[in-house]
């Protein structure tokens, strides 16, 4: 019973109340009215009859309106409760209750089934790519190199060109200098040669520069490497190393090698959160702290137990940028490789340079080979960058080879420096 209808009914009870509550009272009127006429004792006379007959009439009349008030009363909540019936069941109408749903049926449990990364790009379709993108790219001096030494009966102008070239490049002095040598004492160049023979030549000499025959595997990739091979990525702000380390991590999963992450970079928590979507990407756990700003070196002890422990095939900590003048954060650096090194070898210490930074890369890469060691240079952004020569003068002055290449945003814009592919780009 809805609420309307309760208060119907209640007052119809209300009314009846009062209703005898009115005829005991005029019951006792009555009763005061004769006896004020007849005293205690009523005689039986002409005068009482009269009293007594006026006293019926008035109470019958009252009794009558009562009757009917009450009657209009019960009407009326009898309307009011058929018009709230009515309003209900057009609200039924209108809304109807959902029917409930069926329970489903248990369904067997199941584990869930992970992602599936998509493959990367083949090897030599991705050098492919990145040769043409290089082509493209802001490297320009190789191709200024050329047309000046296409000339015939180059001068001494020219031969000053030539090593302003190579120093804007960033080649750096001293093999800018011996590749000028070189280049003089060749007959091919300093007769009149073919254009064909010059860029032959320039080529070759290039290629001897950049170092056609060294070793730039990863110690993870070479036989016999450690198990898990430890790769620590390092470097400046704002290089790439966090999506490094992911594209990196990308590359080991295709070739079917059990990978593990750990975020060393505590400093900044988009790192660590960057790092783990990398590695949802590509399937592969990521170890990291549960607050900002933890010990790096503890993360990275961690990491390399519990990659030690699930046997892992490769481990790559990511760790914070870090200014090559500030002394304790390179430090922090040593501490990180120590404490690593009580679970397992670190095999490779991989620098992650920005291309576009020219010397000012130079001076980051000492520091840094000081503070911890590297065995390999990665150079990001070498797409953009004007200052391939680079590649030259760092391999040069730390006497480690450029193993890894950036040359894009794109999940698979990262590969093996490939020296042909480098000199054929930038001649192109």
């Amino acid at each position: 019973m809805d609420m309307n209808t309760v208060l119907a009914v209640a007052g119809v009870i209300v009314v009846a109340i009062v209703v005898i509550a009115l005829s005991v009272w005029l019951g006792k009127s009555r009763k005061r009215d004769l006896d004020r006429a007849m005293g205690k004792v009523a005689p039986d006379n002409k005068k009482t009859r009269d009293a007594k007959a006026a006293a019926d009439a008035r109470l019958a009349a009252e009794a009558e309106e009562a009757k009917a008030a009450t009657a209009a009363a019960a009407a009326e909540s009898a309307k009011s409760a058929e018009s709230v019936k009515a309003e209900s069941a057009s609200a039924a109408q209108a809304e109807p209750e959902p029917a409930a749903a069926p329970k489903p049926e248990p369904q067997p449990a199941s584990k869930p089934t992970p992602a599936r990364s998509e493959p990367p790009e083949s090897v030599g379709s991705r050098l492919t790519r990145l040769k043409a993108k290089l082509a493209k790219s802001g490297n320009p001096f190789g191709k200024a190199l050329f047309d000046i030494l296409a000339k015939d009966n180059l001068s001494e102008a020219d031969w000053e060109d030539v090593e302003d070239t190579l120093l804007l490049a960033d080649v750096g002095a001293d093999a800018s200098a011996q590749l000028v040598d070189d280049l003089r004492t060749d007959a091919r160049i300093t007769g009149k040669a073919d254009p064909a023979e010059v860029r032959a030549t320039l080529k070759e000499k290039l290629l001897d520069l950049v170092g056609r025959d060294t070793d730039r595997r990863l110690n993870a990739e070479k036989p016999g490497a450690a198990k898990p091979s430890v790769i620590i990525m390092v470097g400046v702000n704002g290089t790439g190393k966090t999506t490094t380390a992911g594209k990196l991590a990308r590359l080991f999963v295709a070739e079917n090698k059990q990978v593990m992450m750990g975020a060393a970079d505590t400093f900044r928590a988009a790192a660590a959160d960057q790092l783990e979507t990398w590695g949802a990407r590509v399937n592969v756990p990521v170890v990291r702290s549960d607050k900002d700003g933890a010990d790096p070196a503890s993360v990275a002890f961690e990491a390399s137990a519990k990659a030690k422990e699930a046997n892992a095939d490769v481990l790559i900590i990511d760790t914070a940028g870090r200014l090559q003048n500030k002394s304790n954060l390179m430090d922090e650096l040593g501490k990180i490789r120590r404490v690593t090194e009580k679970n397992l070898p670190v095999d490779e210490v991989l620098l992650v340079l920005d291309a576009t930074t020219g010397q000012n890369g130079m001076a980051q890469a000492k520091v840094f080979a000081e503070a911890i060691g590297i065995t390999g240079v990665v150079l990001s952004k070498l797409d953009g960058s004007a200052k391939g020569g680079i590649v030259i003068s760092v391999q040069k002055e730390l006497g480690v080879p450029v193993k890894l290449v950036g040359l894009g945003e794109g999940p698979d814009d990262l590969a093996p420096f490939d020296p042909e592919g480098f000199v054929d780009g930038i001649l192109a």
